[in-house]
């Protein structure tokens, strides 16, 4: 039996266990997966590496759709590419997550990228699982099931502070803050739970229970169709 194809919207702020919930599930599921946070990345290393001015929007929308930005799906193994160089370990360094807030909110950049990912999700044949802030939204308003991970900002900041091996949990929770309020804020796609998304707090849960859970929405989604 062919299983229903299901496209699914995961949003949710920095640190609550989007990138890893939604790998895991989708690999689990047979489903392909998009970081659409890394195409943002992407789009902000080429402008900081051209020499492209972060503060000026006119500069960064001038040239928003010069850099060819390709991005790999294969959950087990996700690959970003920037006019055919490896990024994905450049794109992760502090200068970069530094500028992303400034660039990702600069209109034409939203426009050319939303315009990346909804072809990416258009083509993946047995569906696919998307990540970001505005996916259930903006890009993908009628994904067949969205998801809205949330946590405390004190469980956000010691996850965070894992991955970057940093001992400071205050200064990476005061960054989180300050990354939310700059993309909650926005004018252009700003990161909003949609109204149909399933919210899922991921404060006092092990990764493997958010895992558990959203694979539970996701196949009742897909016996629904």
């Amino acid at each position: 039996m062919e299983r229903a194809t299901v496209i699914v919207a995961i949003d949710g702020p920095s640190g609550t266990g989007k990138s890893s919930t939604s790998k895991a599930v989708a690999a689990q599921l047979g489903l392909s997966y998009l970081d659409t946070g890394a195409q943002y990345r992407a789009i902000t290393w080429w402008m900081v590496t051209n020499g492209i001015d972060i503060d000026d929007p006119s500069a960064i929308a001038a040239v928003a759709g010069k850099p060819e930005i390709i991005s790999g799906t294969d959950p087990s193994a996700p690959t970003i590419t920037v006019d055919g160089t490896d990024v994905a370990a450049p794109i992760r360094t502090q200068d970069v997550t530094s500028k992303v807030s400034a660039v990702s909110a600069v209109p034409e950049v939203r426009a050319r990228i939303t315009e990346l990912q909804r072809s990416i999700a258009a083509d993946a044949e047995n569906g696919i699982v998307v990540e970001g802030r505005d996916i259930g939204t903006t890009v993908l308003p009628d994904a067949d099931l969205k998801i809205f991970l949330t946590a405390s900002p004190e469980a956000r900041a010691a996850r965070r502070s894992g991955e970057l091996k940093s001992t400071d949990v205050q200064a990476t929770r005061e960054a989180l803050l300050k990354r939310d309020a700059a993309d909650s804020s926005r004018k252009t796609s700003p990161l909003a739970k949609a109204d149909d998304a399933v919210e899922v707090d991921t404060s006092d849960l092990t990764l493997q229970q958010v895992i558990e859970c959203v694979v539970t929405l996701v196949e009742e989604k897909r016996a629904a169709k």
